[in-house]
């Protein structure tokens, strides 16, 4: 089957789960949209599970043709959840964002660290978070959903031979969001990413949900 028909394919299945829909009404809601998504993002792989879930928190389909995926993080995002590796990210809106249930992971964010750093190098705050967590760096679960510099950042210091487990980059807008995530694909570390200046924190936060409930589903099969 081709690419373009395994899109467009039903390929429904009879079990869901939502780890974060809590009451009736809104699982029906998250069903009934990823029912959809199935069928024109296709279902084939658990890659397509993280397209399928990012072009429905931002609603446009669009968005399953801008994802890239490096060397596997799907995997090796599900493999660091297991391991209890910290998340990392670099708003507090991603960080409140991401499901708190069935993992063992602490989630940390970069504005909570660096504050010296920052004034005294006159840089963003979410990059001089990275720079204070340089130690805590490796084996981490990094998501980046809105400050290109701080992407920028995390990447010079993999540069330097730091090691996080997976990068989820999707900085947003028009100043370094495109280049950042550029560089970020020319290393050789596992990392999802969106084309261009397109992302966002619903696309970030959208990103390591589905790592997370693809775990959950795994641990409770």
């Amino acid at each position: 089957m081709s690419k373009e028909s395994s899109r467009h394919a039903d390929t429904t299945t009879s079990t869901y789960i939502d780890p974060g829909a809590t009451t009736e009404e809104a699982y029906k809601i998250s069903k009934t949209s990823r029912t959809l998504a199935r069928k024109i993002v296709g279902n084939e792989t658990p890659e397509d599970r993280v397209r399928q879930r990012c072009s429905v928190a931002v609603g446009d389909f669009a968005m399953a043709d801008l994802l890239r995926f490096n060397a596997d993080p799907v995997p090796t995002t599900i493999a660091a959840l297991k391991a209890g590796a910290p998340i990392i990210t670099d708003i507090r809106m991603v960080q409140v964002g991401i499901q708190k249930k069935g993992h063992a992971s602490k989630i940390l964010c970069a504005l909570d660290f660096g504050g010296e750093i920052a004034r005294e190098k006159g840089i963003t705050r979410s990059s001089a978070g990275f720079i204070a967590l340089r130690d805590r760096l490796a084996g981490s679960i990094i998501v980046i959903g809105n400050a290109p510099s701080a992407l920028l950042t995390v990447c010079g210091m993999i540069h330097e031979g730091i090691r996080p487990a997976v990068v989820i980059g999707a900085p947003v807008g028009f100043v370094n969001a495109a280049e950042s995530k550029s560089v970020l694909r020319a290393l050789d570390i596992p990392s999802i990413s969106t084309e261009g200046t397109r992302g966002g924190t619903p696309v970030a936060v959208a990103a390591i949900n589905e790592c997370i409930t693809i775990l959950i589903e795994e641990s409770t099969s």
